[in-house]
């Protein structure tokens, strides 16, 4: 990692437009953002406080302890404004959201915030589900346990950043894991798929050529991601499993990229840009998390 992309006690954090890089900042994010320049970051990923979950250190200005739903979306909203204001026209925003029950009913707010946005001006690109294998058990005998939440990718315009060959997975096709009739005994023979089914007139296949059906370094990333929740000492409990933002930011963020996270909590965001060779910015109103953030980021640096 370049040394200038460090922010340390002995050298000054790099500039821009007047925003110190490598930071994080306590306070309200809507205040802190309207303060700084705008399109200057690249990429964005956050889960901010979901609605009446728990309260995080009785900080007045939280979000997530609106009296409404409606209220709470409508913050969002605001807050997201300036969050659009400041990222480039070619940035981007993963937006990580669960949902809430009251009284029994699901409230749908993932999606209420989402299609607000999208009445905002955002472009709603994928809606990607976070699937949790070890998600905690629930008592409900009423409905199916929850073990996902939304991840929303959002853009500025049509316009933007996106490294599909930097988030590809293996194949499927030809492996053990393979559904298809047939299986790996149709790889690279001509003629060797059905000339009926959905495959059906694709020449490439039917005339062996698989080399340009299957991408060589794999499939493109599909929208179900099954990833563990995790845990880091000292933190609240919801904590970004990092493999999750590293994902989001090999997808979105172009080299020595600027990447924010205006709900930071732990600072996950902020250590695996650290890690990627970004520039980060954090926000968060509870100084306790800011803290922890920041002495997480000087720990990661040191290995």
């Amino acid at each position: 990692m370049p040394q200038d992309k460090l922010a340390t006690d002995s050298a000054p954090a790099v500039k821009s437009n007047a925003v110190k890089l490598n930071t994080v900042h306590s306070g309200d994010s809507l205040s802190v953002l309207s303060k700084w320049p705008s399109e200057f970051v690249d990429c964005v990923v956050t889960s901010p406080p979901y609605y009446q979950q728990r309260d995080y250190h009785g900080q007045k200005k939280q979000v997530g302890r609106e009296e409404s739903p409606q209220h709470y979306v409508e913050r969002l909203k605001r807050l997201f404004a300036e969050v659009r204001r400041v990222l480039k026209s070619t940035g981007s925003l993963w937006l990580v959201i669960g949902d809430k029950y009251e009284e029994g009913a699901q409230l749908g707010l993932p999606w209420r915030v989402a299609l607000a946005l999208v009445d905002e001006g955002w472009i709603l690109r994928s809606d990607c589900i976070w699937h949790k294998p070890n998600a905690m058990p629930s008592s409900t005998k009423t409905r199916p346990t929850t073990d996902h939440e939304y991840i929303f990718l959002l853009t500025k315009s049509a316009d933007y950043f996106y490294n599909a060959d930097a988030v590809r997975e293996p194949h499927v096709t030809f492996t053990e894991k393979s559904k298809m009739k047939g299986g790996r005994g149709h790889f690279g023979k001509r003629g060797g798929t059905p000339e009926v089914g959905k495959n059906a007139g694709d020449t490439n296949l039917h005339n062996g050529r698989w080399d340009q059906a299957f991408h060589p370094l794999g499939r493109n990333k599909r929208t179900v991601w099954s990833i563990p929740l995790s845990k880091f000492r000292g933190a609240h409990f919801a904590v970004f499993p990092e493999s999750l933002v590293r994902t989001c930011l090999l997808a979105s963020c172009p080299a020595n990229g600027v990447v924010l996270d205006p709900f930071l909590g732990s600072g996950t965001t902020a250590v695996v840009a650290q890690e990627l060779g970004h520039s980060y910015l954090g926000i968060d109103v509870a100084p306790e998390y800011c803290k922890l953030a920041r002495e997480r980021l000087k720990q990661a640096r040191l290995f």
